[in-house]
């Protein structure tokens, strides 16, 4: 009885190494993206379906953010334009808006447009929900917080992740989306995982 009990235990050792990604899951995670439909910056619907296939980085911003979103935005610039640079394919960018009224499809495109970003990127800016949409969209899939502005201010309250998605929708880690601290935005991390959750899907 022993014998067997070793026996199915390192075989599922093995099966479980063999299925297991150079990426490691948080522990806070692990959870499948919930169902969505969204309108994106070029006006068009953009679904939960059309993530199938691809990694992706997941971020929430607003255009009139006067803190902490221009600094997200150029990080994550910078990480598309590495990834351009070092050849990964099949990976997008998603940046959902947490101020919908505002950012219409015309303003999120001219938000975009101010970033250097390589013309074949896939970056999806989001919009054409309600305030009760994203706050449960953020709270249930990334267990972060979005928060009306407080009285008098058009300052959105939001998290400053990135959140890392694999080819199955499955939330994988996140990433401070600016300095923190004495610690800097970690590139050559957000990168390097993208590259690597890309290219097992390759193999």
């Amino acid at each position: 009885m022993k014998k067997i009990l070793v026996t199915v235990l390192m075989a599922s050792f093995i099966l479980s190494a063999c299925s297991d990604s150079d990426v490691e899951v948080m522990s806070r995670y692990g959870n499948e993206l919930g169902d969505f439909e969204v309108t994106n910056q070029q006006g068009e619907t953009f679904t939960r379906e059309d993530m199938e296939g691809k990694v992706w980085l997941i971020d929430f911003i607003f255009t009139n953010c006067a803190t902490v979103c221009p600094p997200m935005t150029a990080n994550m610039t910078d990480v598309v334009n590495e990834l351009e640079e070092r050849g990964v394919e099949d990976y997008g960018v998603l940046s959902l808006s947490v101020d919908p009224e505002t950012d219409t499809p015309q303003v999120l495109a001219d938000y975009l447009s101010h970033y250097d970003v390589p013309d074949d990127t896939e970056w999806q800016l989001a919009t054409g929900y309600d305030y009760s949409f994203i706050r449960g969209f953020a709270e249930d899939n990334f267990k972060t917080i979005v928060a009306p502005p407080p009285e008098g201010s058009n300052q959105v309250t939001h998290g400053i992740s990135f959140y890392l998605i694999d080819q199955e929708g499955k939330v994988i880690k996140d990433y401070p989306g600016v300095d923190t601290g004495d610690n800097e935005f970690p590139l050559e991390e957000v990168v390097s995982d993208v590259e690597t959750l890309a290219d097992e899907e390759a193999e």
